[in-house]
Formats: structure tokens, C-alpha cells, sequence
């Protein structure tokens, strides 16, 4: 399977979080330490936002090892940017070809995964069935992956009412529930792992996910502080300024800093977003009706309510920071 990290708010150099870090992205291209298989070395694509510039994603990807790609090595140190995807690929699904790296772009959308569709050829045909015309015509590539991220955006043309993590949140269930149909429609038993993130360029949501109950589910961590940074060689979570805030979602810890890093349960989804919209009023009563053991992560630079000062805690939780 592959690895992949996500990394979202302040902005961050991309050398920090791809080289830098002990357990780096680039040192699990060709040393993972929590899959069997340590290498990753089949492609990898890096996708970052410039929102002073427009809202479309950048994406550079490579059929090259990422620990052999003089291009990454020269361009990360010169961008930095607050939205982040980086994924390296171990092939399962589809061939070794640029079209086929992660992370994959749709407008100001970006998409990847770790891990597998079970019995994905037999069901591909169904799948692409699916799909209205301009998301059909879209898929460039072979694997399971894109064919999910074109189910997803399907769910999401379907059933959108406004841009919200709501309506993401709702589309990637959706097209989890619909490929179980479809597998059991064609008598599917073996399980899919669907560790996926995804951004529409201001929300991020992430999953830990295996179809089988019974099976353990491929790693997924996340880190939040105040920001994210690499001094003489060391990077970690730092608490301290409060008007900033940072948050990583990971395959595999980069840091062996313990307290930076908490596991994501099995079989949950982590919603990382401004707080004022996922964790107040009939929104937020909706997302724990339907998520009850959803992770949600927020940022607001935004005023409470009154009424929610009045049971702050309760309402979000913990805090992170308070200004």
C-alpha cells in the first residue's frame, strides 16, 4: 500500500514536511516502518493551494522513486503554502504511470489514498455506469482510486446544497455505502481498505476505514498545535502563538515525538474545518446524529454566539487555544 500526508492552516515550507522530519515522507519512499512492504517506490505527486493566486490546486506528480526526483528536492524548499497533499505510491491497482499518481485534481478538488477497493475490476464496469458524462470523460487513469474520487464527486454534483463540509462529509459516506452494494450485488468478499483524504481548497476530511469489522484497518494519525516546524534538524507540533494553527493527518508518525501524534480509531473520519460551522447550531446537531464518533478538528477566528459561550466546553470540547 501507499503512504500519503495532508497538512493544512499555517503556511509551512514543503521541504519541512517531505525531507526534514526524521520518519519523512521521502525516508518511507524507500523505508516505511508500519507496512510490511517498506518501499514506495512506484510514483509519487505532490498537490499544494496558492489561494493570493486562484482557488485551482497545483499538482506535480512523477513516475520516479521520490527519494530519486531532483525536481522535488530542488522545488521543495521554495514553496510554501497552508494546504498540502504528498503521496508515494506502491502500485496495486493499475500500472506504473503518471496518470496513475496520487494526489488526483477535479477543479479546486484534491483526492488520495492508501489502500485498496476489494475487487475492483469486477465491479469497475458497474461503477463507471454510474457516473453522468463530464465525470466519466474526467478519468485519465487506471486505478481504483480515481474511479472512487469520480463516485465522490457523482455523490457530491447529486446531492449538493451549498459548499460545505456537510456535503463532502455526505458524499464520501455515500460513495463508501454505494461501493458495499456494489460488491455484494456481485458477490465481492474481499475487504477494501479506504484510507482517503480529501479538500475542496478550505475543509479537509480524512478516513480510517475497513469494510471487514473484524480486520485492522491501515494506519492513520493526526498532530494539531498552534504551528508546524523543523529548527536544527528537530521538527514538531509547536504551542504558542494563537492567532496561528496547524494540523496533520499522516499514514505514518514523521516525528517520534509521542505526545505530537494521536491515532485515528478505526473505521472514523476526521473533519478538519472552521469551528463555527461543524460545531454550533443545527449543522453540528446534524454531523454527530449522523457521525457520532467523528474526530472534528476547528479553527474560528469567528465571535461565539452567546449561547454557545455559555457551554463552551460542552459544545466543543477541549481547546486547543482560546483568544
Amino acid at each position: 500500500m501507499c503512504r500519503f500526508l495532508s497538512y493544512k492552516e499555517a503556511p509551512v515550507l514543503m521541504d519541512e514536511l517531505l525531507y526534514q522530519p526524521r520518519n519523512s515522507l521521502i525516508r518511507q519512499s524507500f523505508k516505511a516502518r508500519e507496512r510490511e512492504e517498506p518501499l514506495n517506490g512506484d510514483g509519487f505527486g505532490v498537490g499544494w493551494y496558492m489561494p493570493e493566486i486562484d482557488t485551482i490546486p497545483a499538482v506535480f506528480t512523477s513516475v520516479q522513486p521520490a527519494w530519486n526526483n531532483m525536481n522535488l528536492q530542488s522545488l521543495a524548499p521554495k514553496i510554501r503554502s497552508g494546504l498540502v497533499f504528498a503521496h508515494i505510491r506502491a502500485a496495486s491497482s493499475g500500472g506504473v504511470s503518471q496518470l496513475n499518481c496520487h494526489p488526483f485534481r477535479y477543479r479546486n478538488y484534491l483526492f488520495m489514498h492508501n489502500g485498496s477497493v476489494g475487487g475492483f475490476r469486477v465491479i469497475k464496469r458497474a461503477l463507471r455506469r454510474r457516473l453522468p458524462d463530464d465525470i466519466y470523460d474526467w478519468i485519465n487513469g487506471e486505478t481504483d482510486t480515481e474511479h472512487l474520487f469520480a463516485l465522490f464527486l457523482e455523490q457530491l454534483q447529486a446531492g449538493r446544497n451549498s459548499n460545505s463540509a456537510d456535503d463532502i462529509k455526505r458524499a464520501l459516506i455515500s460513495s463508501f455505502s454505494i461501493l458495499k452494494e456494489l460488491q455484494l450485488e456481485y458477490g465481492i468478499t474481499r475487504p477494501s481498505y479506504l484510507n482517503v483524504v480529501v479538500t475542496d481548497g478550505n475543509c479537509l476530511i480524512a478516513t480510517r476505514y475497513v469494510s471487514v469489522s473484524n480486520l485492522k484497518p491501515h494506519t492513520l494519525y493526526h498532530s494539531e498545535g498552534s504551528r508546524y516546524e523543523c529548527v536544527d534538524g528537530i521538527c514538531k507540533m509547536q504551542d504558542g502563538d494563537i492567532s496561528e494553527h496547524a494540523v496533520l493527518i499522516v499514514s505514518e508518525k514523521l516525528t517520534d515525538v509521542k505526545k505530537d501524534w494521536q491515532k485515528v480509531p478505526p473505521n472514523h473520519l476526521v473533519i478538519v474545518d472552521e469551528a463555527h460551522r461543524t460545531q454550533s447550531g443545527k449543522m453540528h446537531d446534524a454531523m454527530r446524529a449522523f457521525l457520532p464518533e467523528a474526530m472534528f478538528i476547528g479553527f474560528t477566528g469567528t465571535p461565539l454566539l452567546k449561547t454557545d459561550k455559555e457551554t463552551s466546553i460542552e459544545q466543543f470540547g477541549s481547546f486547543i487555544h482560546t483568544y
